[in-house]
C-alpha cells in the first residue's frame, strides 16, 4: 500500500508541475501569437489553454477524488472527475470558435507573419509540451495518462507550427498560417466531440468500453450451482473504477457453504477488470426477485 501511496503522489506533483508549465507557456504564447500576428500560435494558444484546465482540474480532483466515502457520496468522490472534461470542452469550444473567426477571414486575405518570431514560439512549444508530456508517460492514473496525451497532441501541433514557420521563412506564402491553424482548430474539436461523447456515456452509466457485459454474464452462467443470472449491471464511476452487480440464481438444495464459494469464484473472474465495487445477489430457484416483482408492479 506503501508503494502505491508514493506512486500516487508523485503522480499529483507531476500534474502540478505540468499545470504550471504548461499555463505559463500558454500566457507567453498567446501574447506571441498576436506579436506575430500568427493565428496559427494563437490557435495552439487556445488548445494549450483548454490543456492548462484539464491539468488543473486534474491536479486538484486527483486529490480531491481520494476523499473517503461519506454519508452524501457513498461511493466515494471518484466521479468528481468527470467534471474537468465538461468544463475543458466549454473552454476549447469557445475559444476554437475566436480562432476560426479570426482564421477565415485571412484566407481570403492573407496578412505577413513575423515568421522568425513563430520558430522561436514554436521550438519553445515543442519543449516545454514534451517535457511534461515525458513526466506523466510513465504514470498509471486515468488523469495523468488523458492529460499526457494532450500534451503529446501539444507537441505535434506545435511541431507543425514550427515546420510551417520555417517554409514562410524562404517561401512567401502567408496563407499557410490561417490554413494550419484551421487544421488544428479542425482537429481539436474533433477530439473535444469524440471525449465529450465517452464522457456523456460515462455519466448515463453506460457500460465501459473494456468490459463485455454479455461474457461476465456466461462466465457467471457456467459456474457450478448457478441456474441462471440476472440484472447483471455494469457501469463506471470515472472511467477507471467500475461497479458491478448481478443476481444469480442458485437450486434449493445449494448450502451456505456453497454459496460462500460461489460468491468467491465470481469475485475470481472479475480480477480480470478493475471493479471497485461488486455486488452479488443470491436467489434460490423457489423464490421470486424482489426486483422483479418491482418492474412489474406486483
Amino acid at each position: 500500500m506503501g508503494h502505491s501511496h508514493d506512486h500516487s503522489h508523485e503522480a499529483t506533483g507531476d500534474l502540478r508541475l505540468a499545470f504550471l508549465l504548461n499555463l505559463g507557456f500558454t500566457l507567453v504564447a498567446a501574447v506571441g501569437g498576436v506579436w506575430t500576428n500568427s493565428v496559427a500560435i494563437l490557435s495552439d494558444a487556445v488548445h494549450d489553454f483548454g490543456d492548462s484546465l484539464s491539468l488543473g482540474l486534474a491536479w486538484y480532483l486527483d486529490r480531491y477524488s481520494r476523499r473517503e466515502r461519506d454519508h452524501r457520496f457513498s461511493y466515494g468522490y471518484r466521479r468528481f472527475s468527470l467534471l474537468g472534461v465538461v468544463t475543458t470542452t466549454a473552454a476549447l469550444v469557445g475559444g476554437s470558435a475566436f480562432v476560426l473567426a479570426e482564421a477565415i477571414p485571412r484566407l481570403l486575405e492573407p496578412e505577413p507573419t513575423d515568421a522568425l518570431g513563430m520558430v522561436g514560439f514554436a521550438v519553445l512549444g515543442v519543449a516545454v509540451n514534451g517535457v511534461a508530456a515525458l513526466r506523466l508517460r510513465d504514470r498509471k492514473s486515468l488523469n495523468a495518462r488523458v492529460v499526457s496525451w494532450h500534451l503529446l497532441e501539444d507537441v505535434l501541433g506545435w511541431s507543425a507550427v514550427l515546420v510551417v514557420a520555417i517554409t514562410l521563412l524562404f517561401v512567401d506564402l502567408p496563407v499557410l498560417d490561417p490554413a494550419l491553424s484551421i487544421v488544428i482548430t479542425v482537429f481539436i474539436l474533433y477530439n473535444v466531440v469524440r471525449n465529450l461523447r465517452d464522457t456523456m456515456a460515462l455519466f448515463l452509466q453506460g457500460v465501459p468500453d473494456d468490459v463485455d457485459l454479455e461474457a461476465i454474464e456466461r462466465r457467471f452462467a457456467a459456474l457450478d450451482h448457478v441456474q441462471s443470472t440476472h440484472h447483471t449491471h455494469v457501469w463506471s464511476m470515472d472511467g477507471a473504477h467500475h461497479v458491478l452487480t448481478t443476481h444469480l440464481v442458485v437450486n434449493a438444495e445449494t448450502s451456505k457453504d456453497e454459496v460462500l464459494s460461489l460468491r468467491e469464484q465470481v469475485r475470481g473472474l472479475c480480477e480480470d477488470h478493475d471493479f471497485a465495487h461488486t455486488t452479488v445477489e443470491i436467489e434460490w430457484d423457489d423464490e421470486s426477485c424482489r426486483m422483479s416483482e418491482r418492474a412489474t408492479g406486483t
